[in-house]
């Protein structure tokens, strides 16, 4: 597509809407022309990390929208006189909008990697009145290890058709936006007459699956305005099994904080969920019924007596403890719970496991003006083994008024055309030291300060890059907001972030780097302020080499700097007098503790390399590795598996070092090949190798208990093994599968 202009609709400058030609419309924030027509939308295929670039595919042959330039008011530019107009528009917004009332259809299933087999009508068109806007959430769209490990499925385009023909028949839907991660699948639908009022679309992904990254579950969210409200659609799939629910705690927050939006202007801090009007949160949350034996759930459920069985749910007890979604709302549960039912059936699972049932489909919301009409499951569909939920709502939006807007306006322009210019602006830090003590790899450090405008007319601040610096600060460390606005007299928290991670880590291990910052907060035609960052750094094994670790002599916290600056500056192909007398390890002993752990307590685990493992159990595992306490290894053999994984993700040069990537990707095929690529990799390089292939043997002995496959430990280690060197582009799908092949070359059983 080539956009004629790409305007963001984020504004609220009436003047520059006049100079819009009429017969462009608004599409997902951007401008295209009026007889453009393109392709429907699809989430990418090769990455997790999705374009922002969003276009509009209208269902059912709808019509060419106009625009109603009234509401479509830019505002890209970060001047002190911009901001203070939108500081003061949004002050006195009561006085230009008012607030009315849009029906919501917000839908969740869980299909169990089916096909759709059925109309989904008696689901998304149950009612008379067909609703305003859709959004319709999907988990397990697909249980392929393809979709698992590449998110490449054709469920996608089979759900969007199934969707699509089961809108309802009363009115014609403009498909906004399509949102994939993995088995997750998001969509929101429009009727194709409210489309032009929709803008600043995006659609963002996280993984919460093992490293933080896998996508089996997690969420996808889509967060855009509607006319001058704006929204966040999130659907969350969350840790499996009933006594996970903490790990499900863990998944939401991880959402909550790495679910962000870029901006118009990207020097601004991302867009959280909770930065929006309106929240709407739909999926397969996974909360169990706990504490409750199966025969006395079928009896309460058998006599409609939900009041009493909801007593027993993991999330209204954990949203009692305040300890996930804090602020948002669940209406009255009036149905029966929707998980888990034999498929094809309305009978509750007679397989051996015999689950007990549970409300695990729910819809939650937050914000203002917002009124539940149904919550409700739909029983006639029996595709999958969760049947699907709907919530209906009426959500109050905020609609401007053109004409009082534009009064609002030129009257906040005349009181500022009455400032004087010569005024200074000024104002107060509370604080301008930091140390950050004892600093961990991952491990998030924040501290606080206040900048408080004290001048008689309002200030705009921003950190700066100093002279010849990329960033205006190093890369473990960031200020959130990173730039603001004060009217005189009001005050800013501003948080600094110290996070370490597998970028950074290598250079603070070696020494080669320290806590250490100057930022520079810069006030617009005002003074500079400099802020001194320092801090300590525990080094660690996590970002520390290979052959650093096997020539340490003892762990890495009792490990002198000047010992860790020498051990880092080894060549790889060692001689074997280095360092004096002492003798290397093959291996790496935090390596060994791990696997060795793994191979002893879980070679028959289910579900090992494929659930993830709680952080404060990871931090633990850490602790114990770097400093040798306590002496074996705490947590569960899911956290240790996770440990292991970012220990390797973690690695400054992979087990095949760099330079043998090519190599390695030219001999998949021959096996001969591959195995003299292997031999001519330096000393410890090769042993970690030869060690994990010989532990992932050990594991798939065990298949028949564990369920680990060849295709499973080969996609997971393929890519952490081998790694493109640096200077190289991100892998494509295709590389991905030609190292998960190298890999699985050395997995297979050799002919004897």
């Amino acid at each position: 597509m080539n956009y004629e202009e790409e305007r963001q609709l984020s504004g609220l400058d009436i003047n520059l809407v006049s100079d819009l030609e009429a017969d462009k419309m608004a599409m997902n924030g951007q401008w295209i022309k009026a007889n453009e027509r393109v392709d429907p939308s699809r989430s990418p295929q090769m990455s997790v990390r999705h374009n922002k670039t969003t276009f509009t595919d209208l269902v059912r042959s709808a019509d060419v929208l106009s625009a109603n330039k009234a509401e479509m008011v830019p505002f890209t530019k970060f001047g002190l006189r911009d901001n203070l107009i939108k500081s003061e528009l949004l002050k006195n917004e009561d006085t230009y909008i008012s607030i009315q009332n849009y029906r919501f259809f917000v839908g969740t299933y869980n299909v169990n990697g089916q096909s759709p087999r059925e109309s989904l009508q008696t689901w998304l068109s149950q009612d008379s009145e067909p609703p305003d806007l859709y959004c319709i959430g999907f988990q397990e769209l697909d249980l392929s290890k393809e979709a698992f490990f590449f998110n490449d499925t054709p469920k996608e385009e089979e759900w969007f058709k199934a969707v699509s023909d089961g809108l309802h028949p009363e009115a014609k839907y403009a498909k906004i936006k399509l949102i994939r991660l993995v088995g997750i699948m998001l969509l929101l639908y429009v009727k194709k007459e409210l489309a032009v009022h929709v803008s600043e679309v995006e659609a963002e992904t996280v993984g919460t699956g093992i490293m933080g990254r896998m996508g089996n579950k997690g969420g996808v969210a889509i967060r855009f305005r509607f006319h001058n409200t704006h929204l966040c659609i999130v659907n969350s799939h969350l840790a499996a099994h009933v006594d996970e629910f903490e790990r499900r705690n863990q998944d939401f927050r991880e959402i909550c904080s790495r679910m962000q939006f870029a901006q118009a202007d990207p020097t601004l801090s991302p867009l959280t969920i909770h930065k929006h009007d309106v929240v709407l949160w739909l999926g397969d949350l996974n909360y169990r019924l706990k504490d409750i034996e199966l025969e006395k759930v079928k009896k309460l459920i058998d006599s409609r007596d939900y009041k009493t069985l909801h007593k027993f749910d993991q999330l209204k007890q954990q949203i009692d403890g305040k300890a996930v979604f804090e602020g948002f709302t669940e209406g009255e549960i009036m149905f029966q719970p929707t998980y888990k039912y034999d498929p094809g059936t309305d009978e509750w699972d007679t397989s051996e496991k015999c689950r007990t049932p549970a409300w695990c489909d729910r819809v939650l919301w937050k914000g203002k003006h917002i009124t539940q009409l149904e919550y409700r499951s739909h029983m006639a569909l029996k595709t999958s083994d969760h049947k699907p939920v709907s919530s209906l709502f009426d959500i109050g939006v905020k609609v401007v008024n053109e004409e009082l807007y534009k009064k609002t306006f030129e009257e906040i322009v005349r009181c500022l055309d009455k400032m004087e210019n010569d005024c200074i602006p000024s104002a107060a830090l509370s604080q301008r030291e930091f140390h950050f003590k004892d600093v961990k790899y991952r491990q998030l450090q924040v501290q606080t300060f206040t900048i408080h405008n004290d001048g008689q007319v309002a200030c705009q601040f921003e950190f700066i890059r100093k002279l010849d610096e990329e960033s205006y600060s190093k890369p473990w460390l960031r200020a959130n907001p990173s730039k603001g606005f004060l009217t005189p007299g009001s005050s800013m928290q501003i948080e600094l972030e110290v996070f370490v991670n597998n970028q950074t880590a290598a250079a603070l291990n070696a020494a080669e780097e320290k806590i250490e910052d100057i930022l520079i907060l810069h006030l617009d035609r005002g003074k500079d302020f400099f802020l001194s960052v320092t801090g300590n750094y525990l080094h660690s094994c996590f970002g520390s080499s290979i052959q650093m670790l096997c020539y340490m002599n003892g762990y890495m916290r009792d490990t002198s700097e000047e010992t860790i600056t020498q051990l880092a500056q080894m060549p790889l192909q060692m001689k074997d007098n280095f360092l004096g007398a002492e003798k290397p390890a093959k291996i790496p002993k935090e390596l060994w503790m791990m696997v060795d752990h793994l191979y002893r307590n879980a070679s028959q685990q289910e579900d090992l390399f494929q659930q993830p493992g709680l952080m404060s159990e990871f931090e633990a595992i850490r602790d114990c590795l770097d400093s040798g306490y306590p002496e074996s290894l705490p947590g569960s053999n899911h956290s240790v598996v996770e440990a292991l994984l970012l220990f390797l993700e973690a690695l400054p040069e992979p087990v095949i070092c760099y330079q043998s990537y090519q190599k390695c990707l030219e001999s998949i095929g021959d096996y001969s090949s591959s195995k003299e690529v292997v031999s001519m990799l330096p000393l410890h390089h090769k042993n970690v190798f030869k060690y994990l292939i010989s532990f992932l043997q050990e594991m798939l002995n065990n298949s028949e208990k564990n369920h680990l496959d060849i295709k499973i430990l080969a996609s997971i280690f393929g890519n952490l093994l081998l790694r493109p060197p640096p200077d190289l582009p991100k892998p494509s799908n295709s590389d991905k599968r030609r190292c998960q092949e190298f890999v699985q070359q050395f997995l297979q059983p050799e002919d004897p």
